[in-house]
């Protein structure tokens, strides 16, 4: 049976906000559909698992309508800052929301695209996805959810035989379509469109909207919302600095409202914890670099508060903002604590514990990923210099959460670099070998795996 009636559940719930929201749209007609990557282990949390090839292309890279749910493709509207410049001429330029599942938590998900055809708001771009953009995208929701990043993941990348000209790549350079499974779509910039316009009415349906279906509470307070979004956002700031990950274009249009991570560009891993590193090569003032991921995410909240004020007053919602702070202090502990293997002692001594390894971290030029790989659950080698001292002893404190009996830890530890990607990159493209590709994705949920 292609779709499982356990776990197949269609929904078209974003069809109750309105078409102010929206623009139907349609596919591009592509003169191939080869899958490149099926993500099963996801597909099986939305019951579409049992899709044979054939079905599965003709869902993922032709977009016929999955039974249930929406019939027709959404391309959502939305405005945005871009690098803290406000753009009212952006929305979904070469995607769409293509369909809405529940998942085995019950929590409703979309499929969105990327690289599916021109929409309203493609502007001057072809509405497509370079080859080499979705196999990077791929590579990064899986390193992400192996690092405990909440993270979009790529359900599906299919090749589909175009040739398409870029001025930051060699070109001609081949073409894909990517579908995502993520938990929703409404981003900051959402809001921040219905600010511009003052639309208050349909501020207020979005505001119950994204209450009732992606953080399941009866309201339409925007004051409760903007708590909800500062405690999850203050979350994934967080995630992405234990992760030593560079998502590299922080803009509104790219902070999802339920703080999820999506949309991925020209991120990078930093090999060091280094704050000044920067994923960009646009990013000419490094605003996004991996020490002020947090500053830009929170930045960016401060936007939807502002677009708030619309159904609000300032001082409840600048209260709300002001929660930031207290709330990525025991994120970053948390998601910090978790990589290192080790569970709470105390407030005082897992804040110490974070502290003196950022440090060392800092200090020594450590590599990251080598790092946490031998702290995790056994003493630091004596390789670590004096540097390392405080941490070594707080490292000893700490409960392990887990031991080293997974066969990851007998091997090297598991990285994303830049070399890497561009290997990967490279085999595809100069011999359209995919054996490193899915050597990698398996090695990265070995990894997962292990760490959980």
């Amino acid at each position: 049976m292609a779709f499982d009636p356990q776990a197949y559940r269609p929904e078209t719930t974003i069809q109750s906000l309105g078409n102010e929201f929206y623009d139907v749209v349609e596919a591009a007609a592509f003169p191939q559909t080869i899958i490149r990557f099926r993500n099963n282990r996801a597909a099986a949390e939305i019951g579409l698992d049992g899709l044979d090839d054939g079905r599965w292309a003709e869902h993922f890279g032709r977009f016929r309508p999955l039974s249930g749910s929406l019939q027709q493709p959404l391309a959502l509207r939305y405005h945005g800052h871009q690098f803290r410049a406000y753009n009212p001429d952006i929305g979904d330029g070469r995607g769409f929301t293509f369909a809405q599942l529940r998942d085995l938590d019950g929590r409703l998900m979309d499929l969105g695209t990327k690289g599916s055809g021109q929409t309203p708001w493609s502007r001057f771009g072809d509405g497509r996805l370079t080859l080499k953009g979705g196999v990077r995208e791929a590579l990064a929701t899986e390193m992400l959810e192996a690092l405990n990043v909440p993270t979009s993941r790529t359900l599906s990348l299919i090749e589909t035989g175009e040739e398409l000209r870029r001025e930051d790549e060699p070109s001609p350079t081949r073409s894909a379509v990517l579908v995502r499974l993520s938990h929703s779509h409404i981003r900051v910039g959402t809001f921040q469109r219905l600010a511009f316009e003052r639309n208050a009415a349909d501020m207020r349906r979005l505001v119950q909207y994204v209450l009732a279906n992606l953080y399941g509470e009866d309201s339409d307070d925007p004051v409760r919302l903007l708590k909800l979004v500062v405690g999850s956002t203050a979350r994934l700031a967080a995630s992405y600095m234990a992760a030593g990950f560079v998502h590299g274009v922080l803009n509104t249009d790219n902070i999802n409202i339920t703080g999820e991570s999506f949309d991925y560009g020209p991120w990078r891993f930093t090999p060091t914890w280094e704050p000044a590193f920067t994923a960009a090569y646009f990013d000419h003032n490094s605003l996004y670099a991996f020490g002020r991921q947090p500053e830009a995410i929170h930045w960016a909240v401060m936007q939807l508060a502002s677009s708030l004020r619309l159904l609000a007053e300032a001082d409840p919602l600048v209260a709300a903002l002001e929660q930031f702070a207290p709330a990525y202090q025991p994120a970053i502990t948390d998601a910090m604590l978790w990589r290192l293997g080790r569970t709470s002692v105390s407030a005082e001594a897992d804040r110490a514990l974070v502290q003196a390894t950022e440090r060392a971290l800092r200090e020594s030029n450590a590599g990251i990923d080598r790092f946490f790989f031998d702290a995790f659950a056994q003493p630091l080698p004596a390789s670590y210099g004096s540097e390392w001292d405080e941490a070594r002893k707080l490292l000893d404190a700490a409960p392990l959460r887990s031991d080293r009996s997974h066969r990851y830890w007998a091997s090297e530890p598991c990285s994303m670099l830049i070399e890497e990607v561009e290997a990967i990159w490279s085999a595809i493209r100069d011999h359209d070998d995919w054996a490193p590709f899915h050597a990698k994705i398996a090695a990265v949920r070995a990894m997962g795996e292990a760490l959980r």
